[in-house]
């Protein structure tokens, strides 16, 4: 095979030809490795890339899946992992500097059953600083551009794992979702993101955020793939204490087009002001493709909305600044050279190993969780996220799944976020309150605008429900065909500084 034949294959079907024998381990990661040579010197999806790690890896794999010892529907497929997620012997910095060279004595539970089920790691992609961010413009490494137009951002945090899998730099990645940061830059890349129920992916080697917000989840080009990568992420964790045990976790069964009967729910609160219309238009466009198919449609009010991005920040900004105070200049990381006493070196390093956007999350967490301003805002943000959880309760007691925009808008330009924090905060409105009520939710590319940006749609289950959103997402994406961005396209046809094969 060519390895314009290679990058244009899905994850599982990649997969299926490697176990064929159709291609090898070995030269689907000399593909994406060539690729990445073309595209990163645009994109800056990754902050490390392991060669020679990764063909080492690529040939052991090979050998077991040739001698029968790995037969899962992944075994030989290049994964990029984001990186904020510990992988033994490999940098993980979060895209900080205050984390510029560390490297982790052990490797994250979610990568282990990757490793274990035959993935090859080809490095770590890149991302908003510690997370905190929605444009992929805060790291220490600079910006990544969005493969459908580099003069836009990919969104975040999780932009360097979108844009990535966008461009066929890897098969699928791994990111993490805090308060969108899959399921928006998903949207924003075109491509399919998906967040599962808080507790479904072991938060070990995971570095912590908001520990009552995050988790892990897969970014890919499609539905089959993010339900195959989530049936080998899904493990109870003894070493996670926010680990659940499930015994159901069988998501490909989930794989068929068929939602004749199931109840689709639409918030009215998600079509109001401040919703673009290009993607109101393709969100509703995307209903409709469902309603064709069979399912039930009904608009309903969710209530509770207007509240959740402030109830959002109170709380993910106070976790941070307790997670975030390990990061000291004294056990590992950056230190400062010059400074003066213990409370010198604390402040020196962290002063400047934390960007600007980490320090104002952190300052913000520190005042809302201070004596006399606990019970005004944390307390009452708690209280709200309680709310907010109820509020999806009953909404789930009429519907299987609701649908909405996965962002207000498409991916703005570079720049324009940052110069208004307010904005950017806002821009996570319709993803955000999936992660207060601990819910899976899953973003399914459904058009693009008059730019040529591409629009997302979300799906959001119920706790424990992914198969209801698997099945309507799989359900919808067979009435479109997958698309690259072109100028990644181009590049797998005119690789730079290679010919293909």
């Amino acid at each position: 095979m060519t390895a314009k034949e290679i990058l244009s294959l899905t994850a599982v079907q990649l997969g299926k030809k490697i176990k064929d024998g159709e291609v090898t381990s070995v030269e689907a990661v000399k593909a994406v490795l060539g690729q990445i040579k073309a595209m990163e010197p645009v994109l800056n999806s990754f902050v490390t890339i392991e060669e020679e790690r990764a063909l080492k890896q690529a040939e052991e794999v090979q050998k077991q899946i040739a001698a029968g010892e790995l037969t899962g529907p992944l075994a030989g497929v290049p994964v990029a992992v984001k990186d904020n997620i510990c992988i033994d012997g490999m940098k993980t910095t979060c895209s900080s500097k205050i984390l510029w060279d560390f490297v982790p004595a052990y490797t994250a539970t979610a990568v282990e059953n990757l490793k274990k089920a035959g993935a090859v790691i080809l490095g770590k992609t890149n991302m908003d600083e510690f997370a905190m961010g929605s444009t992929t413009e805060t790291s220490a490494y600079g910006v990544t551009r969005n493969p459908w137009n580099p003069d836009h951002v990919p969104g975040g945090s999780s932009g360097g794992s979108c844009a990535a899998v966008a461009a066929a730099e890897c098969f699928y990645a791994l990111g993490s979702d805090t308060g969108g940061s899959i399921r928006q830059p998903a949207s924003f890349c075109g491509v399919t993101g998906l967040k599962p129920t808080y507790g479904t992916i072991s938060r070990y080697g995971l570095i912590a955020y908001g520990s009552s917000l995050d988790q892990i989840g897969p970014v890919a080009k499609d539905v089959t793939d993010c339900a195959a990568v989530l049936e080998v992420l899904a493990s109870h964790d003894e070493k996670d204490s926010t680990s659940v045990e499930r015994k159901d976790c069988d998501f490909t069964e989930a794989l068929r087009d068929d939602v004749k009967g199931m109840r689709i729910g639409i918030p009215a609160d998600y079509l109001g002001e401040g919703l673009d219309p290009e993607v109101k238009e393709a969100v509703l466009k995307a209903a409709g493709v469902l309603e064709e198919k069979g399912a039930i449609l009904e608009t309903f009010d969710l209530g509770m909305v207007e509240y959740a991005i402030p109830a959002y920040y109170v709380i993910a900004s106070a976790e941070a600044s307790s997670n975030l105070s390990r990061f000291d200049g004294v056990k590992y990381g950056y230190r400062a050279k010059e400074y003066n006493g213990l409370h010198g070196m604390y402040k020196k390093s962290r002063s400047q190993g934390f960007g600007p956007e980490v320090k104002r999350r952190i300052m913000l967490g520190s005042f809302v969780l201070s004596s006399g301003y606990y019970d005004a805002y944390y307390l009452k943000a708690l209280k709200t996220k309680a709310l907010i959880k109820k509020a999806f309760d009953e909404a789930f007691s009429k519907y299987d799944v609701i649908l909405g925009p996965a962002s207000p808008s498409t991916a703005p330009k570079l720049g324009e976020s940052l110069s208004d924090p307010l904005k950017m905060y806002l821009g996570d409105i319709y993803t955000i309150s999936v992660n207060l009520a601990g819910l899976p939710g899953l973003t399914v590319p459904c058009g693009k605008d008059s730019k040529g940006l591409p629009i997302g749609v979300q799906f959001i289950g119920d706790c424990f429900k992914e198969k209801d959103i698997i099945r309507a997402g799989f359900a919808f994406e067979q009435s479109r065909s997958y698309e690259m961005p072109p100028m990644a396209a181009d590049a797998i046809i005119r690789p730079a500084g290679r010919e293909e094969r």
